[in-house]
């Protein structure tokens, strides 16, 4: 019937683009399966499968787990509105383009706004597929529960949105003779979440086991929720080794050290931020200093702030520590944490956890779980140390 109601008014395939979607759980899910797949069958071409304007006029997607009721109704119509607004325009350029939970892993790395370092938002050492969509990148993230793909979206939508207002958001920490000596180092460099002008400055490492860098679900969020706050943020992305991470992380305290001008950034009473293998690397540095690493001596952060990260030494050099950790950690065990903030305090240093009933590891901002609002308590705490 929709195939015959387009031929009788005279359209064809390049006057219109559809968008359906329905559940894995919706009763009604089958025969609309069903029906999508006979218009894409139908041999007047009226409908093309694609996912915009350019390669095709019928956009399909099956949601795990959503039924047939509001909650899925809703969801459907936030992405196909965001998805019609971008399609608006089949001569909008890429550079153009405002990123929806349907836009690909491929359009981010080569959109225009981000050229030279498109390649290093998402992980370099784990193999994405260029089609996967922002919805679905999440589940290449080992190690990482409750990612929040809404927050994906926003986080591509604010680089975008700073580099077309002329607002730098990547900066190389290594010069080009550096890279050429050491090509490893070519994947390295900070992102800047712009807070208020001369505003404190906190540095975030995402983990990943060293494996890879989860700055999209470990660091990015946290910069992103800094930065509405006033503060400064950047989220390093570093080679996945944790002494060459180190090193990383020494040289991104010491390249915003020396440029903190133009950077219109504060670095006394910096903090340090880092969940799990970033949370050792938070330690460390902020312990050791950067001069252990091979950079200039540098005053140390005022406060680390680490999440799940399942270290036990103390050396009684430690600045003052906030942690959080879920009980229900199988890579961090939360008593392991406790007893080592335990001991930090023993040594007359300030410190905190705080322990979410149930929680697993890598849970990020905790949106959503026991562990909301943790952000803040961590503020609170660096404040604290000012």
């Amino acid at each position: 019937m929709i195939d015959t109601a387009v031929q009788k008014q005279g359209y064809t395939s390049n006057d219109f683009f559809m968008m359906s979607f329905t559940g894995t759980q919706d009763f009604a899910g089958s025969g609309f399966t069903s029906l999508i797949e006979d218009l894409l069958e139908k041999p007047s071409k009226n409908f093309k499968a694609g996912t915009n304007e350019q390669n095709g006029n019928l956009y399909f997607r099956i949601k795990d787990g959503y039924s047939h009721d509001g909650i899925a109704c809703m969801t459907y119509m936030y992405n196909g509105l965001l998805g019609f607004y971008n399609n608006s325009s089949k001569e909008s350029k890429m550079s153009n383009t405002i990123f929806d939970l349907n836009s690909t892993v491929e359009q981010v790395k080569n959109d225009n706004s981000f050229k030279g370092f498109g390649d290093l938002i998402f992980p370099v050492d784990i193999n994405i597929p260029n089609n996967t969509t922002l919805e679905d990148v999440g589940d290449y993230y080992s190690w990482y529960n409750y990612i929040n793909p809404n927050k994906t979206v926003e986080i591509v939508n604010y680089m975008k949105e700073q580099v077309t207002s002329n607002k730098k958001v990547f900066y190389d920490i290594y010069t080009d003779e550096e890279k050429s000596k050491d090509p490893e180092k070519a994947n390295t460099g900070i992102f800047f979440f712009r807070g208020n002008p001369n505003e404190k400055v906190a540095i975030v490492s995402a983990g990943g086991g060293f494996a890879y860098v989860g700055a999209m679900h470990d660091s990015f969020p946290h910069c992103l929720e800094l930065s509405k706050k006033g503060y400064n943020s950047f989220a390093i992305i570093y080679r996945p080794d944790a002494q060459k991470a180190c090193e990383d992380l020494s040289r991104a305290i010491a390249f915003i050290n020396e440029n903190k001008e133009e950077l219109q950034v504060n670095m006394e009473d910096y903090s340090l931020w880092g969940g799990s293998a970033g949370g050792r690397m938070t330690d460390w540095v902020g312990t050791y200093g950067t001069a252990y690493f091979g950079e200039k001596e540098y005053p140390k952060p005022s406060t680390l702030i680490i999440q799940y990260t399942g270290l036990s030494e103390v050396t009684g050099n430690e600045p003052p520590t906030y942690s959080c950790v879920g009980t229900n950690d199988g890579i961090a065990n939360y008593r392991t944490m406790q007893n080592r903030i335990d001991e930090i305090k023993s040594n007359g240093t300030n410190s905190k956890i705080e322990v979410f009933n149930g929680l697993p590891h890598g849970f990020g901002l905790g949106e959503g779980t026991a562990a909301e609002g943790w952000i803040n308590n961590a503020i609170d705490f660096w404040k604290s140390q000012m």
